[in-house]
């Protein structure tokens, strides 16, 4: 038999109603109460009725996620953690990938209000303005986007790898991103040239603008690590570095950003920035309910982000982690 929320309700002791507004994020209940009411409903096996819903509040009980880039191993990590914090609310979310244009993007926000959503969580196209929207609306960027919701603390975690390197004794580094339009990598370098000290110098290259100097090319223009911005680049860079025969970090530091699946499993492995996905996502969603209730969003915010060092920046294994 499907459980109900009575069944929750005398499991725990509790009424109905306040059940009821746990798990729906309603009413006065503190935040340890919700937690042991949801893990009960989990345990259970509990799924409140869509239709129901729909015809007591009006609600669809969906919300649309929209990610630039599904390829992107970041994008999916992130829509897990946002299906998860939906779950937790009886919630369900549809997904679409923008494929990283504008006409995409559009078409993806379009579909998504067409099929019933809700609100929506966004992850914009970079250099994208979101159109005027009927719904509520989340937006994952960066703390420099305007309208943006929730980010990681990109700027933090570029200030994590300069003091990282300066900690190593570097002092000329070639940071490498992909796109200045991107206001997520602009911050992340914004951050790690306020990190650098007096005697520390960086050069700042845009993969789209110009193409990376050949490994020994590098060296002989004095560079003694490359800070990327994301492990995208990283990790390819990585691989051409050792085809090239340098030794990484001896010859060559090398610093990502990101945590992807891989960074850790590349010999060595990747020192990297980890993002924490589910604050984020926890985030985003605690935004568009506030919303769709007529109560105030809460203020942007950003998420600290955590340092991974790794065997491309230190000889050593280090499994230590700097907030």
């Amino acid at each position: 038999m499907t459980p109900k929320l009575e069944d929750i309700a005398r499991a725990m002791g509790v009424s109905k109603a306040t059940v009821s507004n746990a798990l729906s994020g309603k009413g006065r209940v503190s935040e340890a109460l919700k937690a042991r009411i949801r893990d009960e409903a989990a345990r259970l096996g509990y799924a409140p009725s869509v239709q129901a819903r729909a015809l007591r509040t009006g609600r669809s009980g969906v919300i649309g996620l929209v990610l630039p880039d599904i390829a992107n191993p970041l994008f999916p990590a992130l829509a897990q953690s946002i299906e998860a914090a939906a779950q937790a609310r009886g919630l369900g979310v549809l997904i679409a990938d923008s494929r990283g244009t504008r006409e995409a993007q559009d078409k993806a926000l379009r579909r998504l209000l067409r099929q019933g959503a809700d609100g929506l969580v966004v992850v914009p196209r970079r250099g994208t303005k979101l159109p005027e929207l009927a719904v509520p609306v989340a937006v994952i960027d960066a703390a420099s986007t305007p309208g943006n919701t929730i980010s990681a603390d990109h700027r933090q975690g570029g200030a994590l790898i300069a003091e990282h390197l300066r900690s190593f004794g570097h002092k000329n580094i070639l940071i490498v991103g992909q796109s200045r339009s991107s206001r997520v990598q602009t911050d992340r370098v914004a951050g790690m040239r306020a990190a650098l000290d007096s005697d520390m110098r960086a050069r700042v290259l845009w993969l789209e603008e110009a193409p990376l100097p050949a490994p020994r090319d590098i060296l002989a223009q004095g560079f003694t690590a490359l800070a990327a911005t994301s492990d995208l680049i990283a990790l390819p860079l990585l691989t051409r570095l050792q085809a090239a025969g340098l030794k990484v970090p001896q010859e060559i530091a090398v610093t990502g950003f990101d945590n992807h699946a891989f960074s850790a499993l590349v010999a060595p492995g990747l020192t990297t920035v980890a993002q924490n996905l589910g604050t984020i996502a926890e985030g985003a969603l605690a935004s568009v309910l506030a919303q769709l209730d007529a109560q105030p969003a809460p203020p942007p915010r950003t998420v600290p982000v955590t340092l991974l060092p790794r065997g491309t920046t230190i000889n050593q294994p280090n499994t230590e982690t700097c907030p």
